[in-house]
């Protein structure tokens, strides 16, 4: 079988190609490249140097990343083999200036974060979890010695990080965090528990956030091998399986004091990070929603019903054109929130908004391209599925859409909803 046909298989009709074996071999639609999103030309905005990198990226998650995610993903493993090739795009660290950093503008990162999400959200997050909560966290609060320790080598991925402030009882409030820390001697001791940590099962570096006898939170960069330091995968995910979210055990875990984030004092410092995080977590969200619409397009393209191309159906039509006006909001609203954050003007609200609609739009995006897909939207192959899937972590994690809006709705009414009732002073 050498020429491509439509095979019935158990119900779902498969695209397929010949393998040489007799056996059919399921073929994904074949995408086209950026164009067929920037529909209102914002590309056109970019510089060279940005449009080249966004390239660069895209290609290495369309050659290295998608041929071999979905098996990492079943299984629900990390697929450490491309953490040496990531390394060599050198955008580790996104916007940290220096220390081996690439420093890179708000909106050049929100491309790089973009292009990654679109082919994988477990890379995605990996790559966020690493540069915006663990490397941004020491090169916003961190000294100048525990930056020039600390970055570099994060930089180039010889030593990969985890931030640990999620605890099993405390998500939403995490302001509330147990986990503690004792000055003694040279040295803090911690003890208590978090949970959610990605990356926490192989990272050199973890940054754990901890309530220390002041009463205030400090963050401490604890070193992969500290006695006390356990960790437990946590399994049976249906979402980022990739991504190896840990339980953390700590007990009588010591801390050299020279590794306590120099320039922490309140949990306000915490939000500093949290901030910069959320802005990347909105990015991945676009990118998404941009690999559902993708795909369905071009599989529309290519499937054909009755001899005619699902494409030339009305209702399809009008389905891929209501997906491109919420990629072409998305992508309007979160260029001018990155050209807000270059030039200093973002806020936590303005954040929190784009994240709360962006995520909300991707999830619906991509269970409109799972539908269009018919049987093969169920199917790892054809990529939406997992996509689908990981996008519900997305959703929840640095703040769910319903947190996101009371962050919104408290700037706008002045009132706190986290305390209903209680007035913004």
């Amino acid at each position: 079988m050498n020429a491509m046909q439509s095979t019935a298989t158990a119900g779902i009709d498969l695209v397929t190609v010949g393998s040489g074996n007799g056996k059919p071999v399921v073929q994904p639609p074949v995408l086209g490249g950026p164009e067929h999103t920037d529909y209102f030309l914002l590309n056109d905005l970019l510089d060279d140097e940005q449009r080249a990198l966004r390239q660069k990226v895209r290609d290495f998650m369309d050659q290295e990343v998608t041929p071999i995610i979905n098996p990492y993903w079943e299984r629900a493993e990390f697929p450490h083999e491309l953490v040496p090739k990531l390394a060599q795009l050198g955008v580790m660290g996104f916007q940290i200036q220096g220390h081996g950093c690439p420093g890179m503008s708000n909106v050049t990162a929100g491309l790089v974060i973009l292009e990654l999400a679109r082919g994988d959200l477990s890379i995605s997050t990996f790559s966020g979890v690493h540069s915006a909560l663990a490397m941004t966290s020491i090169a916003l609060l961190g000294s100048e010695e525990q930056k020039d320790r600390f970055l570099p080598p994060m930089a180039r991925l010889e030593k990969i990080g985890a931030f640990g402030l999620t605890e099993p009882a405390h998500g939403t409030d995490v302001v509330k965090l147990e986990t503690t820390a004792r000055r003694d001697g040279d040295a803090y001791v911690l003890n208590g528990h978090k949970r959610w940590i990605g990356n926490a099962t192989f990272a050199d570096y973890v940054i754990i956030w901890a309530r220390g006898e002041d009463g205030h939170v400090g963050g401490y960069v604890v070193e992969k091998g500290a006695p006390g330091f356990e960790t437990e995968v946590i399994t049976g995910k249906t979402a980022l399986r990739c991504v190896q979210n840990a339980q953390i055990s700590l007990t009588d875990v010591r801390v050299p004091a020279e590794n306590r984030l120099a320039n922490v004092h309140t949990f306000r410092d915490t939000e500093k990070v949290l901030l910069a995080s959320r802005y990347c977590v909105a990015w991945e969200a676009v990118g998404a929603a941009i690999a559902g619409y993708e795909t369905a397009l071009a599989y529309a393209k290519q499937r054909k019903q009755f001899g005619i191309p699902l494409a030339a159906f009305q209702l399809i039509q009008h389905r891929l054109s209501r997906m491109l006006a919420d990629i072409t909001d998305m992508l309007c609203m979160q260029y001018r929130l990155s050209q807000l954050m270059d030039e200093g003007k973002y806020s936590m609200p303005r954040v929190a908004l784009a994240k709360m609609h962006y995520t909300e739009r991707a999830r619906a995006i991509l269970a409109d391209a799972r539908d269009m897909l018919g049987g093969n939207g169920i199917i790892l192959d054809y990529h939406v599925a997992r996509h689908l899937c990981d996008i519900e972590a997305i959703d929840t994690y640095e703040g769910t859409d319903t947190v996101q809006s009371l962050i919104v709705g408290r700037d706008i009414t002045g009132y706190n909803a986290f305390v209903p009732m209680a007035p913004v002073h």
